[in-house]
């Protein structure tokens, strides 16, 4: 009996501790060695990616899972410090300001200089930008000191409700970018409600994985669809269509033949540009293997290639070249790009991944600056088989709109970088998805029976509709999916028959009225058919899949979290961009959705979606 009882006491005293540390809180305060409060560290927990990042004082506050553990404190400039936990709830730290001397890369109108020169004189921090950099979720901001703001974004005109007798087909190209999330959080963070041209809500809803079934044919994604009640507008259904790539190990990868095209230019000075994408970029070497190769061509008064096609297992040599980077000059982003496609095409791998990762804040002011020409230079390179990937990083001169047409046009992704976190989610954790293509030119087509749909209306993709014939012509370019990559797409159905249905023209009086009083015939038991085409990577002739939807229709509250978070994003991207159709739709009510869908968050993503919702309810009111 008194062992029982031992037991027993020993199994609670567990419980207890288990309790205690699983919440534990850890606070600090971070200085430099005049005693000055560092903001924008980045305070990470060793070997695992739950972090924090200080405020304006200096504070930070971390939750540790797990007893014992190793904190990493790191910040452009200074040396990272660790610091062992154990017991502690109060960890301050000084850090101290690293004096290595590093070589600067200069590009100027007569080539590349080399120069090497203290770190005082680095401009790669400065104080008294520094005491500008505001904290926020995972990473820092700047605040632009004064500077007038250059940023531009493409106009967005939003779809509208089609009928689906006049208008039963739905067409357009796959997208899987999620720049517009992580730039909107940026605008957020630092206090300020977005543009409305800044949002793209298909966009915000990819940026976040859904549970959607592994492929299990020869197709290289599989196709699901769900519906349920719209919950901003409760008379109207909520389509949920999701596409899931193939996970390719990343051993079997192809080789790969990366040029890294960084912009140096003046503008990329401050400590959320040039800094930041160094680091991003270090990330991405550290994923390469040794088969794979890396170059480095640089851009700013004129173009220079810092570093030759390189192979991955000389990864000192590639970081030495990103670290020896200073901003400074104009930017010729077309003499750039041009010298890039070069050093891909003199390093071409049959079968590999051919690639340039552009690093950039979109500000091409020199030489081929023009959206058209940009275009047409990126269409014809990448008929060679090099495609292109866009990295934005910066406030207050971000050309969204330039950016995403090289991505789209150059069969790529583009993302934008507002923190390290951010960085280590696209190039580290996504890596397969945003460097390696598993299927091309990917295009939706959703035909409405309406017998069951009256009208329905996609939420964005507005930049990516295509005709109806555009979806068999094999000649009509179209997005590409990476390896693990998913779509999502969602449409707001008004029911047939409904009050609210919206015609959009009168019953036509030439065309021939087929009816058939066999609902088999008719298919009266099917809402919509999904159609999906694609081209392998290497190939010209595109496959199709298809895809009944039969329904059925389920109240919001008994739909998949999946669903009920992706209409959580889909609203909030409506009020944010000043939707007409957001009917009841509020911060509080995508909150409430958001809540009570937090599915599989390993990352803190939904968690940190909704921190998003709640400081722009707060700005807004």
């Amino acid at each position: 009996m008194k062992r029982k009882i031992s037991i027993l006491v020993v199994a609670i005293l567990i419980g207890f501790t288990e309790a205690y540390s699983a919440g534990r809180t850890i606070t600090g305060i971070v200085t430099d060695n005049s005693g000055n409060p560092i903001p924008g560290v980045s305070v990470v927990i060793k070997g695992t990616s739950a972090g924090a990042v200080t405020d304006m004082d200096g504070k930070y506050t971390l939750t540790i899972i797990k007893e014992g553990g190793v904190l990493i404190l790191s910040y452009i400039g200074y040396t990272a410090k660790e610091e062992i936990i154990g017991d502690r709830t109060v960890i301050d730290v000084t850090l101290v300001e690293d004096n290595t001397k590093l070589e600067e890369i200069v590009v100027t109108a007569m080539g590349i200089q080399k120069r090497s020169r203290a770190k005082s004189e680095r401009a790669c921090y400065d104080k008294a930008a520094h005491a500008s950099i505001v904290s926020g979720y995972g990473g820092y901001k700047m605040r632009p000191s004064g500077n007038e703001n250059t940023e531009s974004y493409a106009s967005v005109e939003e779809n509208g409700f089609r009928n689906s007798r006049s208008n039963p087909l739905s067409t357009f190209s796959i997208d899987v970018d999620n720049a517009s999330y992580s730039n909107i959080r940026r605008f957020i963070n630092d206090g300020q409600m977005p543009p409305a041209d800044a949002v793209r809500i298909e966009e915000m809803v990819n940026y976040f994985r859904y549970t959607y079934p592994e492929p299990d044919g020869k197709d290289p994604f599989s196709v699901s669809a769900e519906m349920a009640t719209c919950p901003w507008n409760s008379e109207h259904w909520l389509l949920k269509v999701g596409l899931r790539g193939r996970d390719i190990d990343k051993s079997d990868l192809p080789k790969s033949n990366l040029v890294f095209l960084i912009d140096v230019s003046g503008s990329m000075s401050d400590p959320d540009k040039l800094p930041l994408l160094k680091s991003a970029l270090k990330l991405l070497v550290n994923e390469l293997r040794s088969e794979d190769h890396v170059a480095i061509v640089v851009y700013a008064g004129s173009a220079g290639l810092v570093l030759r096609s390189t192979p991955g297992s000389l990864k000192g040599k590639i970081m030495d070249a990103i670290n020896g980077l200073e901003a400074g000059g104009s930017t010729a982003g077309g003499a750039g790009l041009r010298m890039a496609y070069q050093e891909a095409e003199r390093n071409f791998i049959d079968g590999g991944n051919n690639r340039i990762i552009l690093a950039t804040d979109g500000d091409f002011n020199v030489g081929e600056s023009g959206n058209d020409a940009m275009e047409k230079l990126v269409e014809q390179k990448r008929r060679t088989g090099i495609y292109i990937t866009v990295l934005g990083f910066g406030m207050g001169n971000i050309k969204d709109d330039k950016m995403e047409i090289i991505a789209d046009k150059g069969n790529g992704n583009y993302a934008f970088i507002d923190n390290l976190q951010e960085a280590r989610r696209v190039l580290v954790k996504e890596f397969g998805g945003t460097l390696f293509t598993i299927a091309k030119d990917v295009k939706f087509q959703i035909e409405f029976n309406p017998a069951k749909v009256g009208s329905y209306r996609l939420i964005g993709y507005e930049n990516r509709l295509l005709k109806s014939e555009d979806f068999n012509d094999d000649r009509k370019d179209a997005g590409e999916m990476g390896s693990g990559h998913n779509v999502t797409a969602l449409y707001e159905l008004i029911p047939s028959g409904s009050e609210d249905d919206r015609p959009e023209v009168d019953p036509l009086k030439y065309q021939p009225v087929v009816k058939n009083d066999n609902p088999a015939d008719n298919h009266l038991n099917e809402f919509l058919t999904i159609k999906v085409r694609y081209k392998d990577p290497d190939g010209g002739t595109s496959r199709l899949l298809t895809k009944t939807v039969s329904g059925p229709v389920k109240a919001i509250g008994e739909a998949s979290a999946d669903l009920r978070f992706a209409a959580s994003v889909a609203e909030f991207g409506m009020i944010l961009g000043s939707s007409e159709y957001t009917g009841n739709a509020s911060f509080d009510s995508a909150l409430n959705l958001a809540r009570l869908a937090g599915g599989d968050d390993e990352d803190g993503y939904r968690s940190e979606f909704i921190r998003l919702v709640k400081t722009a309810r707060d700005i807004q009111h």
